[in-house]
């Protein structure tokens, strides 16, 4: 059984007890010096980040596939980090995906419940996932049963496994072969995890996809020229990247760029070429 009593995501703040009494720039203030926990609490585990950037590069590099699996705000943090593969670094749609407890509709409207079907998580993963693929759990207080749950079955079928969560507990090195355990103490609001532990996470995972990518030469130096230009925003940031690396001047790289497809990287190497 779960005490949650005592999970770290549940205590209370000692500053913010009187918090209704507090002006509002005072609340600010206090949120304010609170998010400064996140910076800190990356920073004491660099070294599970960075082995956990090399299991997702491993993952990626020898043709595996990456999931994220949560629930509430920690699953949509996933979700967020999955979708965003695809037009930051021209990632196929199938190769980063989440997984949300209580489905799609649990991105857009909370299900609560849905964080603790253990086994709809194991049928899940037990479908989806395969031995030369990575489960990457998301969940503050690191015992959603959900999150364990597909921990769990990806670990049955040897495949990698890594916990993103807010509780330092040594008992979770058990749950996955990586644990990130970013300690930013209590809420201001007691157990509201969208707050400090939601931008820790954020904080995590952008560290994480972002430096993977890297790793797997999906920037020029720091150009994001993998990009999907489904924008008038992006086809403009690609005709400038075509411009920067080339050298060339604007109207030519725009030449090369639509010759390419609006392929950056294929558009500089035809003027390189030229």
């Amino acid at each position: 059984m779960i005490d949650y009593a005592k999970l770290p995501t549940e205590q209370h703040h000692p500053k913010a007890r009187n918090l209704k009494l507090m002006s509002t720039r005072e609340i600010i203030a206090l949120m304010n010096q609170d998010n400064l926990a996140a910076i800190s609490a990356i920073d004491r585990q660099k070294a599970q980040i960075e082995k956990a950037i090399g299991q997702m590069t491993q993952t990626l590099s020898t043709g595996g596939r990456i999931y994220f699996i949560g629930a509430g705000t920690s699953g949509r943090l996933g979700v967020i980090e999955a979708a965003e593969m695809p037009p930051t670094f021209g990632t196929s749609p199938l190769l980063v995906r989440a997984i949300m407890a209580g489905g799609n509709i649990a991105v857009f409207r909370s299900q609560e419940g849905a964080e603790d079907n253990k086994e709809k998580a194991r049928i899940l993963i037990e479908k989806k996932l395969r031995a030369i693929d990575l489960l990457i759990g998301v969940a503050a207080s690191g015992v959603t049963p959900f999150v364990q749950g597909g921990l769990a079955a990806a670990r049955k079928k040897k495949a990698g496994t890594i916990l993103i969560t807010c509780n330092k507990q040594k008992i979770l090195a058990q749950t996955a072969s990586t644990v990130i355990a970013l300690d930013v103490r209590p809420e201001i609001i007691s157990g509201s995890t969208r707050l400090k532990a939601g931008t820790v996470t954020k904080m995590a995972l952008n560290i994480l996809t972002t430096v993977t990518m890297v790793r797997l030469g999906k920037v020029d130096g720091n150009r994001m020229v993998d990009l999907q230009p489904k924008s008038k925003k992006l086809v403009d940031r690609g005709i400038r990247l075509v411009q920067e690396i080339s050298g060339l001047p604007r109207i030519k790289a725009a030449k090369y760029y639509q010759r390419a497809n609006r392929n950056v990287k294929l558009a500089v190497n035809l003027a390189k070429k030229s």
